[in-house]
């Protein structure tokens, strides 16, 4: 046998491999969080019919998965984060069973009818759909491996195998377990979301899960100027080239001094409430604890502080006991804890338009009476928020 033949037609250096490899890899993970996650599943982008059909056809060759059945199970786990009815939360099933057997908890929600009728409407079905890609699953994983055995001959073994473990260990594991379990929260969502790293360096972006948790419906996941997301890079590209158009993003909030407090204040609150709550936690909870914590003596701990931060209702019944224990002893960080209870019963109640307004109004006048500083400085600033001159038109 000629011995080109056995490294493909291409017949690549072991860099070349290599870069092949990596190559696949991306076009992989951008399939997933660019067109399933993004565009297919909360629809934050419309990608061009030619973009969004290729990366179908990529996802169906390199996995066999269809759109309907990733959209579903995503989309039933934001609907049912971190109870018995989520799909893969570390929280209920833990993170050792969903970093090694992440893709068989997804293959069972993938083959649940009830979960694909509820949560996968408006997913593709059209004649390819139906006729091509759910008739013939393996067909397209049998065809990557001809494509890969014809371009690098032996060492398609190693390419193929990289590829067929993309989805299952670096999406279904390392995201849906890490990014529930490690790393760190800007923002205190009603769930264990965490951003794994500031840097999309493996998953596309998919790292800045929490970041993605607290503004589903965003096309882009980084917040902070320090991080990266690459799936936002490559919308950015589509877009230059019109092959992509991006419906929404997080919001930023906008803050206009010496403005009345109205229902436009209460919508731009509501609007930005992930905002307005790490705000109050830097700039009230934390501060007046760092000054309780100064003259508490042994009354008050330093382990006390994250679950101030935390979201309450991730406590557990120890994690809570202990707060109240803590709180009891520091009357003005029980009022600052209060006040920020109340003030998420903007967005966690079903008041009317008028009473909305009239909570935000007494929750504001008694924040600037409450003779806590940080607590005034923040009611102040909580004044002037507004709605973007385009929305609030």
């Amino acid at each position: 046998m000629n011995p080109d033949l056995l490294y493909g037609y291409l017949n690549l250096n072991f860099w070349g491999y290599v870069l092949a490899s990596l190559i696949m890899m991306q076009i992989s993970i951008f399939g997933v969080t660019v067109y399933l996650h993004r565009d297919a599943a909360h629809r934050s982008l419309d990608l061009h019919p030619a973009v969004r059909h290729f990366f179908r056809l990529w996802i169906w060759m390199t996995s066999s998965m269809l759109t309907k059945e990733w959209v579903a199970v995503h989309r039933k786990h934001h609907a049912k984060c971190e109870t018995p009815e989520d799909p893969h939360s570390p929280v209920i099933f833990g993170l050792k069973k969903v970093l090694l057997e992440g893709a068989e908890l997804y293959a069972v929600q993938a083959r649940n009818p009830e979960t694909l009728e509820k949560y996968g409407r408006g997913c593709p079905d059209d004649w390819v759909e139906r006729n091509v890609y759910s008739r013939y699953r393996n067909a397209g994983i049998i065809s990557m491996a001809l494509i890969d055995i014809f371009l690098f001959g032996v060492p398609s073994i190693i390419i193929f195998s990289i590829q067929m473990l993309t989805f299952p260990v670096l999406a279904a594991g390392v995201i849906n377990g890490l990014g529930h379990a490690v790393g760190y929260r800007n923002f205190e969502c009603p769930d264990a979301s965490t951003n794994v790293m500031p840097f999309g360096l493996l998953i596309g972006g998919e790292e800045l899960h929490n970041n993605h948790h607290a503004f589903p419906s965003s096309a882009k996941f980084s917040i902070q100027r320090w991080e990266f997301d690459p799936g936002w890079g490559l919308i950015t590209i589509f877009k230059t080239f019109g092959l992509a158009k991006v419906h929404r993003v997080a919001p930023t909030p906008v803050k206009v001094e010496g403005k009345h407090v109205d229902l436009e204040t209460v919508r731009a609150v509501i609007v930005n409430r992930m905002h307005v709550v790490r705000d109050y936690t830097h700039h009230v909870m934390l501060p007046v604890f760092r000054a309780e914590l100064a003259t508490a003596g042994d009354k008050l701990s330093v382990s006390v502080r994250s679950l101030l931060v935390r979201e309450s209702s991730l406590l557990n019944d120890q994690a809570r006991s202990r707060l109240d224990k803590a709180l009891e002893h520091s009357k003005t960080l029980h009022t600052v804890h209060e006040f920020r209870a109340r003030l998420q019963q903007l967005w966690n109640s079903n008041m009317s338009n008028e009473s909305l307004l009239q909570h935000l109004k007494e929750w504001i006048a008694q924040a600037e009476a409450s003779g806590i500083k940080a607590l005034q400085d923040f009611a102040a600033t909580l004044r002037s928020y507004s709605m973007p001159a385009m929305a609030a038109a």
